[in-house]
């Protein structure tokens, strides 16, 4: 008898991740409640990445693997095309490099019975042969409205998300011009939306591996998208009274101080003072950017 699984599509963007992809998928077919399928889309890689995932398809425990390539244009439009294959109600999110604890698809199924339109939860960073613990859920407890925090610190990380599928389609998918956050600016999207319910768990059901080539890497290339990602959604704030220009603010220091930490711990005088410019320059015209 096939065992039983969730109505889930795991997508997973995939670019010369042919050492890990084996990880990856494993950790999915390990899971104590399997998802019906898993869509990969190969990003025009052109060391094994394909053929080490089809390796993996009789070992599935019930899920269906389908594998797709495109010619490379980023995990933003690798997610895209996948989630134009997705014949599922959910669909969930892992990198090719990291990987799930085997319990995180039925924990994450159990609250969406709840009527949540998205769950996440926190998990696990691996950096440097360290790893340390990653607290999303007490930062989704920890402001006046989770909307307005997840603005302010963006807390919810990709690869912890189950969301309805629908909700996505809706919100446009990802956005693929952007080279860095279009996870966070999706999320933003879908949650910017009155009354959508969410919810972010305290347990740790995913190991994210950070490699010093990622993309989160590129310490320039994120504050630019994220200082373009903060002035789209600052419009979505309206209606939190008197919390748009103090959360616009926040953000702008937060992405900022990301970027100026990066920078101190490299010793490197050039990035240290482009922040600092770009951080006078952002304030006032973020600021004034909100005013009515």
């Amino acid at each position: 008898m096939p065992p039983e699984t969730a109505d889930v599509s795991v997508i997973m963007p995939a670019y010369r991740a042919a050492a890990t992809i084996g990880r990856a998928l494993a950790s999915i077919a390990a899971q104590t409640l399997p998802p019906r399928e898993v869509i990969v889309v190969d990003d025009g890689s052109d060391d094994g990445t394909s053929e080490a995932a089809q390796a993996m398809v009789p070992g599935m425990n019930g899920a269906a693997l389908r594998i797709f390539r495109q010619d490379n244009q980023g995990p933003g439009a690798a997610r895209n095309h996948a989630l134009t294959k997705a014949a599922c109600r959910y669909v969930a999110f892992l990198d090719a490099d990291d990987e799930w604890l085997p319990e995180k698809i039925e924990r994450s199924m159990a609250h969406l019975a709840e009527g949540y339109t998205l769950v996440a939860h926190d998990g696990w960073v691996i950096r440097d042969g360290e790893t340390e613990a990653l607290e999303c859920s007490r930062r989704f407890a920890s402001g006046r409205d989770p909307y307005v925090e997840l603005y302010r610190r963006g807390y919810i990380d990709t690869c912890s998300v189950v969301v309805l599928r629908e909700a996505v389609m809706e919100a446009g998918g990802f956005d693929a011009e952007l080279p860095v956050g279009q996870d966070f600016d999706l999320f933003l999207s879908i949650l910017g939306q009155p009354g959508t319910p969410f919810l972010v768990f305290p347990e740790r059901l995913v190991r994210y591996h950070i490699t010093p080539g990622s993309v989160t890497s590129n310490t320039a290339r994120r504050l630019s998208c994220q200082l373009r990602i903060l002035r789209r959604h600052a419009p979505r704030l309206a209606r939190f009274p008197g919390l748009t220009l103090p959360s616009v603010w926040f953000r702008v220091l937060a992405v900022h101080y990301e970027a100026l930490t990066v920078y101190r711990s490299r010793r490197d005088a050039m990035g240290l003072a482009r922040t600092l410019a770009s951080l006078a320059l952002s304030l006032p015209r973020e600021t004034f950017g909100v005013l009515p």
